[in-house]
């Protein structure tokens, strides 16, 4: 259980998530793997990263439950100082990563897979983003890097889910596979990456992230702003709150 790393004789290091139930990850968790990320990267032996996650889903965003069992406002912000950290990891990593997706991609989940470099998913992955649902807002920034405008406006404030089918439609996610393929199509693509000179591929990931056309730390950053405001206002609470007791969205009525 928790954050591990494995690397091989093919330049591969694969960083394995197992939080159960759901890998909804604690505070610390998060900058955990975001060590794990960057100290893979940093190793001129590996060439490629796959990032992968064992259990019911990739990832479930940050740990609620902690967050409403602790006095005070360390919690929220260890977290979102820590998801900030991750999210920033995937993006600079100085090699390529490669996210395989297994069932709930959301939350904090969709940042991750959103500053990846390459994104498969088994055949029943979905991803979504529930933060008007508990309150909070975040990772439009990266939700805007799996669908057009439009459609990112629409899940965000309907707290929908999208496909692995309908993002393999837009071009985000490379391939669709049976969860029992999915391993070994993460590795066939790391493979492919790792194969190439890693001094050209790791000056092609740094030329690639400067001419991207959003500063994703930055704009995530501004989110995060208006998130402190819900939590200084005590609506996030709220919802929270009713998120922990029923394990359902706070209703309106």
């Amino acid at each position: 259980m928790g954050i591990t790393s494995t690397s091989d004789s093919a330049g591969i290091t694969t960083i394995t998530v197992d939080f159960p139930p759901v890998n909804a990850l604690p505070s610390q968790a998060w900058f955990d793997l975001a060590e794990a990320i960057t100290s893979a990267g940093r190793s001129l032996d590996t060439h490629a990263v796959i990032l992968r996650a064992e259990g019911r889903g990739f990832n479930a965003g940050v740990d609620i439950k902690e967050m409403q069992a602790t006095e005070g406002y360390d919690a929220l912000i260890a977290a979102n100082h820590g998801c900030a950290a991750a999210f920033a990891a995937v993006y600079d990593c100085e090699v390529p990563v490669i996210v395989a997706v297994n069932g709930f991609c959301v939350g904090g989940g969709i940042g991750l897979v959103g500053n990846a470099d390459v994104i498969v998913a088994s055949d029943d992955a979905i991803f979504g983003l529930p933060e008007v649902d508990r309150g909070a807002l975040g990772a439009a920034t990266h939700l805007a890097r799996l669908v057009p405008q439009h459609m990112m406006r629409t899940l965000y404030y309907t707290a929908q889910n999208v496909t692995a089918q309908q993002l393999e439609h837009f071009g985000s996610v490379y391939k669709v596979v049976p969860r029992s393929e999915l391993d070994a199509t993460a590795r066939e693509i790391a493979e492919m990456i790792a194969a190439k000179d890693t001094r050209v591929i790791r000056r092609a990931k740094e030329a690639i992230n400067r001419i991207d056309p959003v500063d994703v730390k930055t704009s995530y950053r501004l989110e995060q702003g208006f998130t402190f405001e819900l939590n200084l206002a005590g609506i996030a609470d709220e919802h929270r709150d009713e998120f922990v007791a029923t394990g359902k969205p706070r209703s309106n009525s």
